[in-house]
């Protein structure tokens, strides 16, 4: 899978700025853009301050904060010249997503503390986006812009958001600006960047819809993988993750991770949930490697580090893993990461209750304190 992020925000800024110049003669000053207490002037301006904090943020790896800068614009700049700061914004962002290599991260508060470049590709796409249709709005402006764009943004930082038939008006609607025939109008929200917890050797790197998609059609996901990569238990994962997304059942904590070794930035295996946690607080995990990776311990220490992570949350209890008999390898992974093998009781349960395959084995990983 290419990364699109600077064309995607090279074609939104483009968009945008075109649709401005039809009206750089009128007063942004004195309308209201669209539903925000802002004037048109006043977000157009907020766009272009968005778009340089992005750039940023990303190139200058910020870990912690946000960057303590701002841009002002200088005494007497007229609509033309804040039309010229946001595509120079726009080009400087741009700039940076080319050169910023897949596995930099930086600060970003929502929802995991960090976003990498598709990430900010995505937010700052949005922000061009939502803005000038709030502009348009306030200025009686027709703008709907290419149908790719708010695709983008919402297999990208909307993992949680149910696909509609329409991805502009989905996307309208899940930031309070419109209405889907079905769906409850929306009054809070925040879009969410992947998730990434990192080990010693390894990062876990959340796979996004966008990812998802192209992992399960064949593609790469947009990573690096070791010779033999994706091995086909990742590919079937993240069919299992669009198939999630599709259904609006989708949670990126919930999700797939691929591991991706700090050394040399390669992807070696895939790793996560079967869903979200049942009512019990039980989820299931499966993980796989390539097997040009295997016997490095990647897995166990995938696998040790996810689970604890996990089982601080307040929805998980339980962690299982189904393993074939005859994995021997599989279960040792099980069992270095912190799982035992389950009772017979529990695997009975697990047969009757959940289809178990009568071959498998049950290995599971309960939160400190609790007793089989």
């Amino acid at each position: 899978m290419r990364h699109m992020g600077g064309e995607r925000v090279d074609e939104a800024v483009a968009g945008a700025v075109a649709l401005l110049r039809t009206v750089v003669d009128r007063d942004w000053g004195g309308v209201r853009a669209g539903r925000l207490e802002w004037s048109c002037r006043e977000t157009a301006e907020h766009i272009a301050g968005d778009l340089i904090a992005y750039a940023g943020q990303l190139a200058g790896r910020a870990q912690n904060a946000y960057v303590p800068f701002e841009i002002t614009l200088d005494e007497g700049t007229d609509n033309e010249g804040l039309i010229q700061v946001i595509e120079t914004t726009g080009a400087l962002l741009t700039a940076v997503l080319r050169t910023t290599p897949p596995e930099v991260r930086a600060f970003h508060p929502y929802p995991f503390r960090s976003a990498n470049r598709e990430g900010f590709a995505a937010m700052g796409v949005a922000e061009v986006l939502l803005h000038t249709h709030d502009i348009a709005e306030g200025l009686g402006l027709v703008y709907e812009p290419p149908n790719e764009l708010p695709q983008f943004v919402l297999t990208t930082i909307f993992p949680h958001v149910q696909p509609g038939p329409d991805h502009w008006r989905t996307l309208l609607w899940a930031t309070g600006r419109g209405d889907l025939p079905g769906r409850a109008p929306v009054t809070e929200w925040r879009w969410r960047n992947n998730l990434v917890l990192p080990t010693d050797r390894l990062t876990l790197q959340g796979v996004t819809p966008a990812a998802a998609a192209d992992l399960s059609a064949g593609g790469d996901g947009g990573f690096v993988w070791v010779v033999g990569g994706p091995f086909e238990g990742t590919r079937e994962a993240a069919g299992m993750v669009l198939k999630a997304y599709e259904a609006g059942v989708h949670r990126p904590e919930s999700g797939l991770f691929v591991l991706v070794r700090k050394e040399d930035g390669l992807a070696v295996g895939g790793m996560g949930f079967h869903g979200v946690p049942d009512e019990e607080g039980r989820a299931e995990v499966g993980y796989d490697l390539v097997e040009g990776a295997r016997g490095r311990g990647y897995a166990s220490e995938a696998l040790g580090a996810l689970s604890e992570w996990a089982l601080a949350r307040d929805d998980i209890r339980l962690l299982c893993a189904t393993i074939e008999a005859g994995n021997l390898p599989s279960q040792n992974v099980a069992s270095r990461a912190g799982y035992v093998r389950a009772t017979v009781e529990e695997e009975r349960t697990a047969q009757e209750e959940r289809d178990m395959d009568r071959t498998l084995r049950l290995y599971v990983r309960r939160e400190r304190g609790t007793q089989a």
